[in-house]
């Protein structure tokens, strides 16, 4: 009977969720820029200006063709509130966004512990997909291909997690990983 991975030793939480969307509406960068305090221009630089959102704390970058991409949000809830939120700066400069975007998810990175000890050496050798040059970073780099998701492991058991779309997606990825390290731990 194959063992049961403990839910309770793992502990991870959502730390970022990075989405893009379509305001479907040309933005006035130039504008923006000028109206409001807690944006950054510099078009020589980057063609998109730089919000910053106090509540929830997030920055979006905002293209002049509508196009937006959010990051900083732990939650999706913080993610529609933070899309709110520009929608309503950009009322400030007369400009009126009247569909609810779409909102896609592109990335989920989430952290914790798996609540063992890793030798990160040994993984190093056994596992396939992996990255470890300690003299320049103290963690490894997973490929997990069947989860399509990438973890930085630490031999105390903290993990970063990323690459996934889904809250369900990072939970899925998290058994993938603890059931190969206890494969190749035995």
């Amino acid at each position: 009977m194959p063992k049961k991975v403990e839910k309770s030793k793992r502990d991870i939480t959502i730390v970022n969720i990075v989405v893009s969307t379509s305001l479907e509406h040309d933005i006035p960068l130039e504008k923006m820029a000028a109206v409001l305090s807690n944006t950054e221009y510099n078009p020589e630089q980057f063609p998109g200006l730089v919000i910053r959102i106090k509540e929830p704390k997030t920055s979006a970058l905002i293209f002049g063709s509508g196009k937006v991409v959010c990051t900083g949000a732990r939650s999706m809830e913080k993610v529609e509130e933070s899309i709110q939120k520009i929608i309503e700066s950009l009322e400030k400069i007369n400009i009126k966004i009247k569909i609810k975007p779409k909102i896609n998810i592109q990335n989920i990175v989430a952290s914790g512990s798996i609540g063992m000890d890793l030798n990160l050496n040994t993984l190093a050798m056994k596992l396939e997909n992996t990255e470890y040059e300690p003299e320049q970073f103290p963690g490894l780099v997973y490929k997990l291909m069947e989860a399509k998701a990438t973890f930085l492991l630490f031999s105390n058991g903290k993990v970063v997690c990323t690459g996934t779309k889904s809250e369900a997606e990072v939970h899925h990825a998290l058994d993938v990983l603890i059931r190969n390290l206890k494969r190749v731990m035995k």
